[in-house]
């Protein structure tokens, strides 16, 4: 009888853990991105307000412009005229500029022109990408490599050269951008990431000595997110024999691996990725940007479907199941910052101080969930 129940027992958590891991239903997860987008648009009518927290913001900010991201990913899977207009309504309403005009050499300031590119590559109006050439084109004839001293800027800015790059058959911008991640990697603070964990400090402020309250290096969930999301969006744009190319993909592997060990058993991914004491909790921005990775690369047959489909799965249901709301709202989202302590706190009804950049982060993840193959 003893046995019996053993067996039992055994095979109730081998078909628990394989129902676990079964693919999310195409339909339902369409479902939980058209709801969420729907809560955002709803709320958002007018592409081109200003957005208010502590100060008056231009809507063409990097928030905003992740979130275009994710809506340009959606409609891909689910194309709707409604969603093209909308990210037409945002360049236009802008004239297609950056904030702080194409002098700028920010790459918070630089993001929205992935989306300017993207809608240039499907009605060739030149206004769309003028600015954003213009100040690419700047930033490459001054032979400054250092401005990306955040490692949030790769994510801004790097799918920017990569799209250029592509849309003009032009190496010149490959080389560029390769040149400016090289001295965010190796140089800037002393290098911001650390190969032996697989991982990258925010900035110079965050690389040892500084540490975490348990003792160890501080590396930030979101922060680490915007590169693997880097990474993604460079690789699939870029031609193969691009310059850069096997750099971005060891490094990616490397993030990625690392990864897998510190995920949560909810599914979600801790502020801290080494200190789960420091603002430990669910938090569903760098949840989504580690799956958006991950699925990204067992779609494109790079990462082993058998390893990362069991954590890409438990991550996706974790975030629908807590974090979305019946009225689209997401909750868990931290608020804008750099570090753990930052937009705090983070819970199932606080909201970010920017209601943006997390529903662009689930989207991206949503899409590449959605593409999933049984």
């Amino acid at each position: 009888m003893k046995k019996f129940i053993s067996c039992s027992a055994f095979l109730l958590i081998i078909s628990t853990q394989l129902f676990a891991q079964k693919l999310p239903n195409k339909k339902a997860v369409l479902k939980v991105l058209k709801s969420t987008n729907a809560y955002f648009m709803n709320k958002w009518p007018d592409a081109g307000k200003s957005i208010i927290t502590n100060k008056e913001r231009p809507s063409n900010i990097w928030t905003r412009a992740v979130y275009y991201e994710g809506l340009m990913a959606l409609n891909k899977i689910n194309p709707d005229q409604k969603y093209y207009d909308y990210a037409v309504q945002w360049g236009e309403k802008h004239n297609w500029g950056l904030r702080n005009g194409i002098q700028t050499r920010n790459g918070d300031d630089q993001a929205c022109g992935q989306t300017y590119i993207d809608l240039y590559n499907i009605d060739k109006k030149p206004e769309r990408i003028k600015d954003i050439k213009a100040s690419i084109d700047l930033m490459i004839q001054s032979g400054k490599v250092n401005d990306w001293t955040w490692i949030d800027a790769l994510q801004m800015a790097m799918p920017v050269f990569a799209k250029l790059g592509k849309l003009y058959n032009d190496n010149t911008y490959y080389d560029y951008m390769y040149k400016m991640y090289l001295h965010s990697k190796n140089v800037e603070g002393g290098g911001l990431y650390n190969a032996k964990d697989g991982l990258w400090c925010r900035d110079k402020d965050f690389v040892p000595p500084y540490k975490e309250p348990n003792g160890e290096d501080c590396y930030w969930s979101r922060g680490n997110g915007w590169v693997v999301a880097a990474f993604v969006r460079v690789l699939e744009t870029m031609p193969k024999d691009a310059v850069g190319r096997d750099e971005y993909l060891k490094t990616y592997h490397e993030m990625i691996k690392a990864l897998v060990p510190l995920q949560r058993t909810d599914g979600f991914w801790n502020v801290s990725l080494h200190d789960d004491g420091h603002f430990g909790g669910k938090e569903t921005s760098g949840t989504a940007l580690f799956v958006y990775g991950m699925a990204w690369g067992v779609n494109q047959g790079i990462l082993d479907k058998a390893t990362y489909l069991p954590v890409i799965v438990k991550a996706w249901n974790g975030m629908t199941k807590d974090a979305v709301q019946e009225n689209g709202f997401i909750g868990f989202l931290q608020g804008t910052g750099k570090e753990p302590k930052d937009g705090q706190p983070v819970t199932y009804t606080s909201k970010p101080d920017f209601e943006d950049y997390g529903l662009g982060c689930f989207l991206l993840a949503g899409t590449e969930v959605y593409k999933l193959k049984k």
